[in-house]
C-alpha cells in the first residue's frame, strides 16, 4: 500500500537564523511557508527571535539529537581535524533526515548543501520534486582556494573543511538534485565552470531583515583612525589575513578594526593571534548590529563566497563597503558609488582601497545611504516570496495532479 504523502521537507544544518547558513535556512522555512501548507523543518532549531519580517513560520520543528557530543569535540582527534568532524556530523545529520522523510513521507524536499545527500537520494527514488540550496561557489573551488591558501600561510596538510570526501559528497548532491538554487550570477558561473549544467541553476538573491538592519539615528562623526568593521568566521576562506596585512601597509594608526566573529578552527586562531600585534582591533562574537552602527566602513575580504548575508547587512546600516571580485558581493556594489571592489587576495590593491577610504573620509556617510538605498531593492522582503514562487512552481510542473 503506497503511503499519503503531505508537506515539504526542509533540511538544514546550522540553527535557523544563526549565521551565514543559518540565516539561509531560515529563508528557505519562511518561503516554504508561505504556500500555507505542512512544512517540516528537519534540523537544529531556530533562533528566538526569529530574524526575518512577519514572526515565526508555522512549521513543524523536528530537532535531531547530538551527533557529535561537546566532549568527542574537545579532546579527541576530531579537535584537529574539523574537516573530518564536519563531515562526520553532516552525513549523521542528513540521514536523520532521510529517515524522518522516509515516515513523513513529503510531496517535496529543500535541503541547504552538505547535508542533503541522503535526503536527496530519498527523493529520487520516491520521484518527488528536490531543491538543493547552495550559498557558496561549487564546492570544489572552495576546497582549492582553502588548498592554497593553506599551502600559503599554514604547514603540514590541510585538515579543515571542506575534505575531498565531502567534495564528493556535496558534488553527488548536484547530480541528485532537481533543480539548484544560489545566491549570485558569480555563484552560478563557479558552479557551471566546473561542470553543473546552468539549466539546472536559478538565482534568487538573499533577504535581509531591513527593519532590524539600519542606519544609526546619528553616526559619530569622524575622528581619529578610520572605523572599519569585519563580520564572519575567521578562517582563510574569509580572507581576513590580507585585510590585518593591509591596515599594516598602510599604518596601524590610521585604522581601527572592529571584528564581530569567531575563528574557524584552531590554526587559524593562531595565525590571527600572531598577526594582529600592534594594530588597533577589538574581536568578539554576537550582534553585529551595533559595529555596523559604530563604523564607517565595511571590508569583505572574501576569497571565495555566494553572497555572504553580511554584506547586505552592512549596506542597509548604512555602510560603504570593500569587497573582492570573487564573491556575489561585487554584484551589489557600484564602485565609486556604494563602495570599492578588489581583487581578491590582494594586499596593495586592499590597502588602496582603504588609504581611498582615508582620503574621501566625509563623503563615505553619503555613500553609506546610497548603500542603505539600493540594498532594499536588492535583498527587501520581496525575495522571500520570488523564492517560494520558484520553488512552488518547480513543485508544480513536477507534480501537475
Amino acid at each position: 500500500m503506497t503511503k499519503s504523502r503531505a508537506g515539504v521537507a526542509v533540511v538544514y544544518g546550522a540553527r535557523a537564523g544563526v549565521g551565514g547558513l543559518g540565516n539561509s535556512a531560515a529563508a528557505a522555512i519562511a518561503a516554504a511557508a508561505r504556500a500555507g501548507g505542512q512544512v517540516f523543518a528537519l534540523g537544529p532549531g531556530h533562533a528566538i527571535p526569529w530574524p526575518l519580517p512577519g514572526g515565526l513560520p508555522p512549521v513543524d520543528w523536528v530537532s535531531p539529537p547530538e551527533f557529535l557530543p561537546a566532549w568527542m569535540i574537545r579532546y579527541s582527534w576530531l579537535r584537529w581535524r574539523t574537516g573530518d568532524m564536519v563531515l562526520r556530523r553532516n552525513c549523521s545529520l542528513g540521514q536523520w533526515a532521510a529517515d524522518h522523510a522516509e515516515r513523513l513521507q513529503p510531496q517535496a524536499v529543500y535541503s541547504l548543501t552538505e547535508v542533503a545527500c541522503e535526503i536527496l537520494q530519498w527523493a529520487n527514488r520516491s520521484n518527488i520534486p528536490r531543491v538543493l540550496d547552495n550559498p557558496n561557489g561549487h564546492i570544489r573551488n572552495f576546497q582549492q582556494v582553502l588548498e592554497r591558501e593553506f599551502g600559503k600561510w599554514g604547514s603540514g596538510r590541510f585538515r579543515g573543511h571542506p575534505t575531498l570526501a565531502m567534495v564528493d559528497r556535496v558534488t553527488r548532491e548536484y547530480e541528485l538534485a532537481g533543480r539548484i538554487r544560489v545566491y549570485s550570477q558569480w555563484g552560478k558561473k563557479s558552479m557551471v565552470d566546473f561542470g553543473v549544467p546552468a539549466a539546472k541553476i536559478h538565482v534568487v538573491n538573499q533577504t535581509i531583515n531591513l527593519d532590524r538592519f539600519h542606519p544609526p539615528i546619528s553616526r559619530l562623526r569622524p575622528g581619529g583612525p578610520l572605523r572599519v568593521c569585519y563580520v564572519g568566521s575567521l578562517c582563510l576562506r574569509k580572507g581576513f589575513i590580507y585585510l590585518l596585512r593591509a591596515i599594516r601597509a598602510i599604518g596601524a594608526q590610521h585604522v581601527a578594526l572592529e571584528i564581530v566573529g569567531a575563528t574557524g578552527d584552531r590554526w587559524s586562531a593562531r595565525l590571527f593571534d600572531a598577526e594582529r600585534r600592534g594594530l588597533q582591533i577589538t574581536c568578539a562574537p554576537g550582534d553585529p548590529l551595533p559595529a555596523y552602527q559604530r563604523a564607517e566602513l565595511f571590508v569583505l575580504p572574501t576569497l571565495e563566497d555566494g553572497l555572504p548575508f553580511v554584506l547586505p547587512e552592512a549596506m542597509a546600516a548604512g555602510l560603504p563597503v570593500i569587497v573582492t571580485n570573487q564573491a556575489g558581493a561585487s554584484e551589489c556594489v557600484r564602485p565609486g558609488h556604494t563602495g570599492w571592489v578588489i581583487p581578491a587576495g590582494d594586499v596593495e590593491a586592499l590597502s588602496g582601497a582603504l588609504d581611498q577610504a582615508i582620503r574621501c573620509r566625509n563623503d563615505l556617510p553619503g555613500m553609506g545611504l546610497r548603500a542603505r538605498t539600493e540594498v532594499e531593492q536588492y535583498a527587501g522582503p520581496g525575495r522571500v516570496q520570488e523564492l517560494a514562487d520558484w520553488f512552488y512552481n518547480g513543485v508544480s510542473e513536477q507534480c501537475p495532479g
